[in-house]
């Protein structure tokens, strides 16, 4: 199974469980391996602190769904900017509270069959995911 979705650093707590899991999970500085499933996964090309506007093309240029926190990423005008250029595919977990792991996973798990829907289509787009539900954000405007 090839990789879909990258995780990012800001969470890499739940994407250390979801490799676990799912071997079309990657996160930066991921060695690669052998998922529940007997699925091999390769290594990350992405490294470890990268900034956003060096793997955002990197990520977008892969395909890869992005799974994040960082809501800035919508708001910044360079990180909003390489998402569109690249055509990238992001999806924000926003919470009120500072979500652990645990509260993340309430928030993907639900939802990843959407997510799985969301990466077919071509980028770029960004939708925000939620407790409660999953919504289109404009990228065009802040």
């Amino acid at each position: 199974m090839a990789v879909r979705f990258y995780v990012d650093a800001d969470i890499l707590g739940l994407a250390k469980l979801l490799v676990t899991v799912r071997a079309d999970v990657t996160y930066p500085g991921d060695p690669g391996g052998r998922g529940i499933d007997g699925l091999i996964r390769a290594p990350c090309p992405i490294h470890p602190g990268e900034k956003d506007t060096v793997w955002l093309p990197q990520v977008a240029a892969q395909g890869w769904v992005i799974l994040t926190r960082d809501r800035r990423l919508r708001s910044r005008p360079a990180e909003r900017q390489a998402i569109l250029d690249n055509g990238a595919k992001v999806v924000i977990l926003e919470s009120r509270a500072s979500l652990s792991k645990w509260g993340q996973l309430e928030v993907v798990v639900p939802r990843w069959r959407r997510f799985e829907e969301l990466a077919d289509l071509p980028g770029p787009w960004l939708y925000v995911a939620t407790r409660s539900g999953l919504r289109s954000q404009d990228l065009h405007s802040t």
